[in-house]
């Protein structure tokens, strides 16, 4: 299997600004193929054309990953929210074809909770089905936008505790078939599959072609081959559906347990982790080795 694998950009720094673009070289001197950028706010002052030339030149790819606030949610029943979010992927949309990025992953549809300090709370049948409808409904009339600029909305499903729209594969599954255009599709992410499903690999298998994005994040987000996933396993599913895709790498839990530590936040790193990176690197290519073998 020779997918393509990445780092994310808060691997290394958050936020990702003009001065940062060394770090595309920084990730391909690791012996990574793409970064998984951060969608940039216009805080970021990152020049569009600038960014795509710096990673042309450290010869690497990119794939998008949007972000989320209260603001930007088409499943919210606020139009103003509403409008934010279906704004939100229509700007996403355009930096993706600017920077030759061919998908966007990530939360697309908003509803963040804990990070935006909204607790779950209890909803009738009825008030789902209409969140739901407008989800499927943005999408619908979203995903047509990215087809005509060749990129691919990749729709990842959150674990319960910061959303209550997608938070199984099952869901994320429904909500692609829903929409049935082959620009959107879906992102999993190991992490929250760890707490959301009965079996990853049988997860894996059920989402089958509809996978666009693989992120390989262990169960507790630090460097793969540090934590319980079973990456052979994963890998193998993986090929069992044939998914030739990016794969990307977002071990940013730091070598930190002090007691009150919010774990839960991005932390900057404060010691070179570069033998770490190459060594979870190194897990993922060999799972994938192994899988192709089984085959």
């Amino acid at each position: 299997m020779k997918n393509p694998i990445g780092i994310i950009s808060m691997q290394f720094v958050r936020p990702f600004t003009g001065a940062d673009l060394h770090y595309f070289q920084a990730a391909a001197d690791l012996g990574f193929d793409f970064v998984e950028l951060l969608v940039p706010e216009p805080e970021d002052n990152l020049d569009i054309e600038v960014t795509r030339r710096a990673a042309e030149d450290a010869g690497i790819s990119l794939v998008l990953a949007a972000r989320v606030n209260q603001q930007r949610s088409i499943a919210s029943d606020n139009p103003s929210e509403q409008t934010g979010g279906m704004d939100y992927l229509k700007r996403c949309i355009d930096v993706a074809a600017q920077l030759g990025s061919g998908i966007i992953g990530g939360p697309l549809y908003g509803e963040p909770m804990v990070f935006a300090g909204r607790p779950p709370v209890p909803r009738s049948d009825e008030d789902i089905a209409r969140r739901a409808d407008r989800t499927i409904s943005a999408f619908s009339a979203i995903t047509p936008l990215a087809q005509s600029a060749g990129v691919v909305l990749a729709v990842e499903a959150l674990n319960r505790f910061e959303t209550d729209i997608i938070s199984t594969t099952r869901q994320a599954c429904e909500v692609v078939d829903a929409v049935d255009n082959s620009a959107f599709k879906l992102m999993l992410d190991t992490f929250h599959m760890n707490m959301e499903e009965r079996s990853i690999p049988d997860a894996i298998r059920m989402a089958g072609n509809r996978i666009a994005h693989f992120q390989a994040n262990e169960n507790h987000r630090g460097h793969p081959g540090t934590g319980h996933i079973d990456w052979t396993a994963v890998m193998r599913a993986l090929a069992q559906v044939n998914y030739s895709g990016p794969i990307s790498l977002e071990p940013f839990r730091r070598a930190d347990d002090r007691v009150a530590l919010p774990i839960a936040h991005w932390r900057a790193p404060h010691e070179n982790e570069d033998d770490k990176l190459r060594a979870g690197l190194g897990v993922i290519r060999n799972a994938l080795a192994l899988a192709e073998v089984d085959q």
